[in-house]
C-alpha cells in the first residue's frame, strides 16, 4: 500500500514538473514582431533609421520587450503597394506573427492596413498615418506613435498665417501623404494659395517647376517631399537661388539624414514636427545619448518615432505578462501608453493617434559642426487631428 502510495505520489509530482517546464518553455517563446518598411530605393534611410531605434530599445532591455524575449522580422517593402501586401500575408500565414509595426509610405499603409487590422494583427505604425485610417477607417487594432499625415503641415500653416505670409504656393509628390499634407497646411493657413504643384512620385529634377515657382513671387514655398526626394529638390531649390528671396517651409523633409547631405543649402530652413533633440526630458536626453554612442550620430525624428513605438509595446508586453494572444487585454494596455515618452506627455485620442505638441524647428549648425535643428516656436500644444470625430470608436 505504501509503495503504491509512493508511486503515485511520483508520477504526479513528475507530471506537475513537466507541465510547469512545459509552461515555462512556452512562457519563453518569442514573440515575432513583423517590421515592415523601406530599405530600398530612393526612400529607404526613414526606413532603416526607424529600424535602428527600434532594434535600440530591444537591445537595451536584453532583446526582451515586456521581459518576454522577441524575434524582430525585418522586411523590405521596396515602397510598393504590390510588395507589401505580399509580404503581409507571408507575415501573418506563414511567420504567424501578433504584431507588424514599421511603414513608411501612406500608399503602402492604405494598401495594408486594412488586412492586417482584420486579420486580428497588431499594427503598430512608426511613421505613416493617412487621414482614412484616422477617421472613418480606424481600427481597435491600429495604433500611431507617430502623427496624422496633416499634422505636421498643419502647424506650418499655422506658423505661416503667424509670419504675415501672405501668398504662398504649395508643392509635393502626387501620393497619398502629400495630398494629406497640403490639406493640413491649408486648414491652418489664412493667406493666398496661389498655386498647388504636385510632381509625380520618384521625380527627382524640379527645375521646371521651381522656375514656375520663381515666376509666381510667393512669399514663401511650402514643400513635402519622401526621402531621396527631399534631397534632390532641397538642394535644386537652393542653386536656383530662392531661399533669399521666397523662404522654404517644409515638413518632414529637413530630416537629420538628409541635413547630412543638404548641408549648408538647408540651414535656415523652417520645418514643422512634433520631435526634435533639443527637447528637454531625461527620456529624450537618454535617448539621444544612446542613440549617438550606437550609430555615431544625431537620431531623426524618424528614429524617435520609432523608438517610442518599441516603448509602447515594452509597456503593453509587460502589462499582460506576455500573453499578447488575450487581444482585449493586450488592447487596453496599448491604448494606456504607459511609458515614458521622447517628446513628452503621451496620450492616445480615441482614434488611437497621438494627442500632442507641434513646433517649427530651424536648421542650424551646431559648435561641433554638425546639421541639426532648434525649436524656434511651438504654435499647437496638445494638438488633435483633423478626423477623430469621424472615427466610430469617438
Amino acid at each position: 500500500m505504501m509503495n503504491s502510495f509512493v508511486c503515485k505520489a511520483v508520477v504526479a509530482a513528475t507530471m506537475m514538473l513537466g507541465a510547469s517546464a512545459i509552461a515555462q518553455a512556452q512562457a519563453q517563446q518569442p514573440i515575432k514582431i513583423g517590421f515592415l518598411n523601406t530599405f530600398s530605393g530612393a526612400v529607404a534611410v526613414p526606413g532603416e533609421e526607424q529600424y535602428n531605434a527600434f532594434m535600440l530599445a530591444i537591445e537595451q532591455r536584453g532583446g526582451k520587450l515586456g521581459g518576454v524575449p522577441v524575434q524582430v522580422l525585418k522586411e523590405d517593402d521596396q515602397f510598393k503597394p504590390e510588395v507589401a501586401t505580399q509580404v503581409v500575408q507571408k507575415l501573418i500565414e506563414r511567420d504567424d506573427v501578433p504584431i507588424i509595426a514599421g511603414i513608411t509610405g501612406s500608399n503602402v499603409m492604405m494598401a495594408v492596413a486594412k488586412t492586417i487590422t482584420d486579420k486580428g494583427v497588431f499594427l503598430i505604425s512608426t511613421n505613416s498615418g493617412p487621414s482614412p485610417l484616422a477617421g472613418a477607417g480606424c481600427s481597435p487594432n491600429f495604433f500611431s506613435t507617430s502623427w496624422q499625415n496633416d499634422n505636421i503641415a498643419e502647424v506650418v500653416g499655422q506658423y505661416a498665417s503667424d509670419q504675415g505670409y501672405k501668398k504662398v504656393v504649395l508643392m509635393t509628390a502626387n501620393f497619398q501623404g502629400g495630398k494629406d499634407l497640403l490639406e493640413g497646411f491649408k486648414r491652418f493657413y489664412n493667406g493666398e494659395v496661389l498655386d498647388e504643384v504636385y510632381t509625380p512620385l520618384n521625380q527627382l529634377d524640379f527645375s521646371s517647376e521651381l522656375t514656375q515657382v520663381a515666376s509666381q513671387q510667393p512669399d514663401a514655398v511650402y514643400a513635402f517631399y519622401p526621402g531621396g526626394m527631399a534631397v534632390s529638390f532641397v538642394r535644386q531649390y537652393q542653386l536656383a537661388g530662392l531661399p533669399s528671396s521666397i523662404p522654404l517651409l517644409s515638413s518632414g523633409m529637413l530630416e537629420l539624414p538628409m541635413l547630412r547631405a543638404l548641408k549648408d543649402s538647408a540651414v535656415g530652413a523652417f520645418g514643422g514636427h512634433f520631435w526634435g533633440p533639443d527637447i528637454d526630458n531625461e527620456a529624450n536626453k537618454q535617448f539621444v545619448k544612446a542613440y549617438e554612442e550606437k550609430y555615431g550620430v544625431i537620431p531623426s525624428t524618424w528614429a524617435a518615432q520609432a523608438y517610442d513605438a518599441a516603448q509602447l509595446l515594452d509597456s503593453a508586453i509587460a502589462k499582460v505578462k506576455g500573453n499578447v494572444a488575450d487581444k482585449d487585454a493586450f488592447r487596453a494596455a496599448l491604448k494606456e501608453a504607459d511609458f515614458n515618452s521622447v517628446r513628452g506627455d503621451f496620450k492616445f485620442n480615441t482614434n488611437h493617434f497621438p494627442i500632442q505638441d507641434f513646433s517649427m524647428y530651424e536648421v542650424i549648425k551646431d559648435d561641433q559642426g554638425r546639421y541639426t535643428v532648434r525649436t524656434a516656436a511651438t504654435p499647437m500644444k496638445a494638438h488633435k487631428d483633423a478626423y477623430y470625430k469621424q472615427c466610430p470608436m469617438s
